[in-house]
Formats: structure tokens, sequence, C-alpha cells
């Protein structure tokens, strides 16, 4: 039942994010005059596209663990103690983690160039394609001034520029910008595919081949179109406009179910580096053993939480620790070591600790001979226990 209400609520924001955007584009193109039709096919693919992200992501955060780490990275942001120190990160990290990928730069260079060229690339592409095809932006000659292009942006005139200016090449080449980006992006993301060990014994076609192959493929065939009408006379133009549309098309109907997916996921990744930063400057738990300050006290209290809300009984009734994560990891290395401990002496009697020749009783002894010499370790099903 759980499941089902989860299924139908996350439906329910996918149907309403499609509601939206459809909503847009009828009101940015007004009421389709400006919409051109020939774009319909990319218009429908995104409306997917959107329904099955919302979906998804919906899905994703009512996992116990991404909605508690949502909920308390809002919470932790706007607390009015610390709202101006995150503030003023929260443009430190958006400059670095998503501009620059400074996070990628520091697992190696190639890998942060390939993941930087392919990021920028589609970015440019998808601020010039999108409000193209939904009609939110149009371009149109002045009355009488054949020399000059009218920019209009939700119907409203905005801008204007000469045909020949260097503002106009910029503009119309845009996409041809953005492919020259993504070419060499994907070229040194595949090359890492096939030469890296670590990433070979990982990957797989469907989760890393397959987004390289579509958007080169979108790539390529985008610059063949530019290619055709601008030295070409429009050779093969039409068959190549099919072509380059069927590549956009299944690449955003695949936006919902493969590796494109994380590009949504990323940025949720600045409400859980609040929650670590932010916690870490409050209250720190103590462990109910030692005494010691081993983690942030909200962290505790929420991991007891998502471990009930998982099914996972950490609780220790009857115990003065009261549950599990209230131990420091300390705590708990020492706790196993007594465990294993307490097998040995209910399975062989008691151990007699390494450097002498006394018997000792169940307790400290046995915990320093299982101490000195690891190598002697049996399961319990060798010591006999069950």
């Amino acid at each position: 039942m759980r499941a089902d209400r989860e299924a139908i609520k996350a439906a329910a924001w996918g149907v309403a994010a499609t509601a939206s955007l459809g909503a847009l584009v009828v009101i940015g193109s007004r009421n389709l005059a400006n919409f051109d039709a020939a774009l319909v096919a990319y218009t429908f693919a995104t409306l997917f596209a959107v329904f099955g992200i919302t979906y998804r992501y919906a899905m994703w955060l009512q996992r116990p663990p991404t909605a508690m780490m949502w909920r308390r990275g809002w919470q932790l942001f706007f607390r009015p103690r610390w709202l101006g120190r995150n503030l003023v990160a929260w443009f430190r990290k958006v400059g670095g983690r998503f501009a620059l990928n400074d996070f990628i730069w520091r697992r190696g260079r190639g890998r942060w160039a390939a993941h930087w060229l392919i990021m920028w690339g589609c970015v440019i592409a998808g601020l010039i394609t999108f409000p193209l095809v939904f009609g939110w932006i149009h371009f149109t000659t002045p009355d009488g001034d054949f020399e000059r292009y009218q920019v209009h942006v939700f119907g409203f005139d905005v801008a204007s520029f000469p045909l020949g200016s260097a503002l106009a090449f910029t503009i119309f080449h845009g996409l041809v910008w953005s492919a020259l980006l993504v070419i060499p992006g994907v070229m040194l993301a595949m090359r890492r595919r096939m030469t890296d060990r670590g990433a070979a014994a990982e990957q797989s076609f469907g989760e890393d081949f397959l987004p390289l192959i579509l958007l080169f493929a979108i790539s390529v065939t985008g610059l063949m179109l530019t290619a055709s009408y601008t030295w070409m006379r429009g050779y093969a133009y039409d068959f190549l406009a099919i072509l380059h549309a069927v590549t956009v098309i299944f690449a955003l109907l695949w936006l919902p179910f493969g590796k494109f997916f994380h590009v949504f996921q990323r940025p949720a990744q600045l409400g859980a580096s609040f929650y670590r930063e932010v916690a870490e400057l409050e209250e720190r738990a103590r462990c109910a053993r030692c005494g010691d300050a081993y983690a942030p006290r909200q962290q505790i209290d929420d991991l007891e939480t998502v471990t009930a809300q998982l099914g996972y009984r950490y609780s220790l009734p009857g115990r003065p620790e009261g549950h599990y994560q209230r131990i420091c990891p300390r705590c708990r290395r020492i706790s196993l070591a007594l465990a294993q401990g307490g097998l040995w002496r209910d399975a062989r009697g008691p151990l007699e600790p390494q450097g002498t020749g006394a018997g000792t009783g169940a307790g400290a002894g046995d915990v320093a001979a299982l101490l000195a010499s690891p190598s002697r370790q049996v399961s319990p099903r060798e010591g006999g226990v069950r």
C-alpha cells in the first residue's frame, strides 16, 4: 500500500509538471501563434521526458534517506543563525561544483575535461533549443528593414541586431559551438571508457556507452545540417533533418531512464553538503559509553529515525546506551572484540594470553589473546557455535 501511495503521488507530480510545461508552451507562444508545427515531435518528446523525470525524481525523494536529507538540507540552509554563511557558501559551491566541476578535477584532469566540455555543450544547446522549440523565442524582420532581425521573447520585442554582425553570427551558430564542445568531450570520455581498467570493469552499454553515442550522434548530425545549408546548397538536407530529429527525440525519451538522470540529481548534493557542514557546527553527539564526541547530534538523531523507517532494529532495550547509533565507532570495535571473545569462551573455554602459560578467566584475557593473534580467529560455525 505504501508503494502504491508513493507511485500515485509521483505520478501526480509528473502530470502537474507536464501540464505546467504544456501551459507555458501555449502561453509563451501566444496561443501557438509563434509555435512551429514542424517541431511538434520535439515538443511531445520533451513533455514525455518531463513526466518521466518528475515521476522518477518524486519517487527518489520519497525514499527515507533521501527524504530526510532533502528536508534537513532546506531546514539547515534557512536556519537564521547560519543563513548569511550559507548564502555565501551557496555562491561558492555553485561556481566551484557546477560551473567549474572542481570535484571532478580532483579525480583526474582528463575526466574533468570530458565532463566539463559535455556539460557546457549540453547546457548551451538546451538554453537555445528548448525556447525555440516551444515558441518562447522567435525572430522577425522589422517592416521596411530587411537588414535587421528583431528578437521576440514570449511575444515581447526585446532587442534587434544587424544580420551581418558578429552578434548575429554568434547567435545563429550557437548550436554549432555547443556541438564543438560536446564532440571532444565525448571522445575523451569514450577513450577513458576503453582504456581505464577500473571504468571498464564496471561499465555497461546502456549506462555508459549509449549516452555518449547519443550525444555524439546529435552533435554530428547537427553539424552536418549546418554544412548542408552553408556549403552544399541544401544537399541531403531533408534526410539529415530527419536523422537529426530521430537522434534528439530518442535522447529525450531515454532521458528519464538512463544515466542522464544524474543531471537532475546532482543539484541535491548542495543540500547534502549544507546538511553536513551546518550539522558539524552545532551540537555534537557524545558516546554513551566513553563520553567522547564523535558525530553531529542532528545526524545521529536522523540516522536513528531513518534506520527504523527502513526496517532495521538497532535499538538496545534494557541497555544504558539505548541505541546502537549512540555508540562511537571506537566503542563499536571494542564491542565486536568482546563479542568475539564471548564466542571463544562459550565454544572452547577460556583463552590463555600470548606469552604466558597461565590460564585466565573470561573477560579481558580473552580479548587480549584474541587481539594479539588475529590469525587464529575462527568462524562461529568452525567453533561449533550455532
